[in-house]
């Protein structure tokens, strides 16, 4: 009789854990990989040759899901030439706005832009900054254009935590545009 109340004594101290639980303090916790709410993305070109900045916008003040875009802007831009180019990502949900950009900065090692053009041949873009592992970021960068053509131009926002190696395959995005893209 005594070695079954030590098997049950056993048992039970081993099934007690599943039993247990933890202490809810109230606060809610949020995951790593929450991606942010980004409503404006703005597109600086600035013609390398000449100086002058030609700007584009997509905008979507309520976020994905509600009203179509207020603006989407059509990027075009002069065949075979250089530009630099310059990213911006806002939450303009909230008031004030915020300025998610500075976030992406701080928070580098997290986040990749990808520049992908269609047709591929349209332009190149090549990343002018990096994290501090030495992985690309591109929140700037430098483009070439091709000849004339008209196509897309896909901006993503990958957001990667602990796990970018400098390709877009890991994480989520935070922003997947195909901005109209003409070349003339």
């Amino acid at each position: 009789m005594r070695n079954n109340k030590k098997i049950a004594l056993l048992l039970f101290l081993a099934a007690a854990p599943l039993f247990m639980q933890c202490k809810d303090s109230g606060e809610e916790l949020e995951p790593d990989e929450e991606n942010e709410l980004i409503t404006t993305v703005t597109l600086h070109f600035t013609d390398e040759a000449s100086g002058t900045t030609s700007t584009f916008l997509f905008q979507d003040k309520d976020g994905t899901g509600g009203n179509d875009a207020s603006q989407f802007d059509t990027i075009r831009l002069a065949p075979n030439s250089s530009y630099t180019l310059e990213l911006e990502f806002l939450d303009e949900s909230k008031n004030p706005t915020d300025d998610i950009t500075g976030e992406i900065l701080e928070e580098a090692v997290d986040h990749l832009v990808l520049i992908t053009p269609n047709p591929s041949t349209a332009l190149t873009y090549h990343y002018s900054d990096e994290d501090s592992n030495g992985l690309p970021l591109g929140l700037s960068g430098h483009v070439n254009t091709a000849s004339a053509v008209s196509g897309k131009l896909k901006v993503q926002l990958r957001h990667q935590p602990g796990t970018k190696d400098g390709t877009s395959t890991p994480g989520t995005d935070d922003v997947n545009i195909d901005f109209p893209l003409i070349i003339e």
